[in-house]
């Protein structure tokens, strides 16, 4: 019997994670035939990112992702179905196409895992068996064994395909393709496309915007988690900048764009320094969640254009160090005491920021390298010789 893997979603962009899923699956399964199907509105996300591509537009993106793969191909189905496309439906219209294969729906394990919630999933599970991607996580490996036993139990056939792809989502893709970076992890020709069709901010003329301008386009950068933190900082910069007569406009900058590349990856933060040809130290090799910082501030010249000082603050604002100016005290304190920020000792910190900032700023950073001493963890050089300094 022909055996034809459906492989559905967003693929905005499509990325060699996906394409390399689908050949593991291909691989895998034995399947005949992978056919990668768009959605036109997915029911967990009827409302694409803002400036998304048209739906054709991803369609084009995916056919050139697949082009050369023999066993892989494009179906436009639920762009001409239009609305939101449930899978209930597009399996029942592969059935009829291909009455006499083995339809397998792929998916990941998140997906599998909420499967129960998709519309009509008895539908599905009659015409087409389940295969989930997996990447053998332990904390997942009992939820998926417990599910795929409860499944089969119901007469559900589940494929588990061992995920060993790049861990990349589309979201960070699409950070990538704004910060300039992203060419490695798109398939030939994708990024061609992108650029002559001007998608995805690769374009975009970010340098020396006004603040009102300046400040949705980072908020739409940012894990929305992180928003509340981003512009708490930002105020108590400004409030910190005025108390201590440093420039306000180059404090709110700092600010708003300090953790402008926190929602990436540890691993890609790494990407994105070899894209700008920063060479790194052993202890931020050893550490790339650290790296935000320095990668933020690149992001923040090369992107944003900002002036050295603002650039300065962004780099040091999490490890500080020796001779630091005014301005990355302040960006330094302020990432440490804004508002949303509740634990023990921050309230002397706050009380300290406004009557003797260096006082603060040794404060915060005996707190850091104390707790990062509980924690068993290496306390970065520039902090030791931020400490140092400070009690010269």
């Amino acid at each position: 019997m022909e055996r034809i893997g459906i492989y559905g979603g967003t693929f905005n962009p499509p990325h060699i994670g996906h394409l390399q899923a689908a050949k593991q699956a291909v691989r895998a399964l034995g399947l005949s035939k992978l056919l990668l199907v768009p959605a036109y509105a997915p029911p967990h996300k009827a409302v694409l990112p803002e400036h998304s591509p048209t739906a054709r537009q991803r369609l084009e993106m995916l056919r050139i992702a697949a082009a050369g793969c023999p066993q892989i191909a494009v179906s436009d189905m639920e762009l001409r179905r239009e609305g939101i496309s449930y899978s209930c439906e597009t399996v029942k219209a592969m059935k009829a196409q291909f009455p006499g294969a083995e339809l397998v729906l792929l998916m990941g394990t998140d997906m599998f895992l909420s499967f129960d919630t998709w519309m009509h999933p008895e539908e599905i599970v009659k015409n087409a068996s389940l295969g989930v991607f997996y990447r053998g996580d332990k904390g997942e490996q009992p939820a998926i064994a417990k599910k795929k036993a409860e499944m089969e139990a119901q007469g559900v056939t589940v494929y588990l395909v061992r995920n060993e792809v790049i861990p990349i989502s589309s979201t960070q893709m699409r950070r990538l393709l704004a910060f300039r970076c992203a060419g490695e992890f798109l398939p030939e020709g994708v990024l061609d496309y992108i650029r002559e069709n001007r998608l995805y901010d690769t374009r975009a003329a970010w340098k020396n915007l006004p603040m009102e301008a300046l400040e949705p386009i980072v908020i739409s950068l940012l894990n929305p988690n992180r928003v509340r933190h981003v512009l708490g900082c930002r105020d108590t910069a400004v409030a910190l900048a005025k108390r201590w007569s440093a420039d306000v406009n180059d404090a709110a900058r700092a600010g708003i764009l300090h953790d402008i590349t926190k929602a990436i990856d540890g691993p890609l933060q790494l990407t994105l320094c070899d894209a700008y040809g920063k060479l790194l130290d052993d202890f931020s090799k050893r550490y790339p969640r650290t790296l935000h910082a320095l990668t933020g501030s690149m992001v923040a010249q090369r992107i944003f254009g900002e002036n050295e000082n603002v650039v300065s603050a962004i780099e040091f604002h999490t490890t500080g160090r020796a001779n630091m100016s005014l301005l990355e005290k302040i960006i330094y304190v302020a990432d440490y005491m804004e508002p949303n920020r509740d634990f023990p000792g921050v309230e002397q910190l706050r009380e300290l920021a406004f009557t003797d900032l260096d006082a603060a700023l040794k404060l915060g950073l005996e707190m850091t390298l104390e707790h990062l001493k509980e924690q068993g963890a290496e306390v970065s050089p520039a902090s030791r010789d931020a400490l140092a300094w400070l009690n010269r």
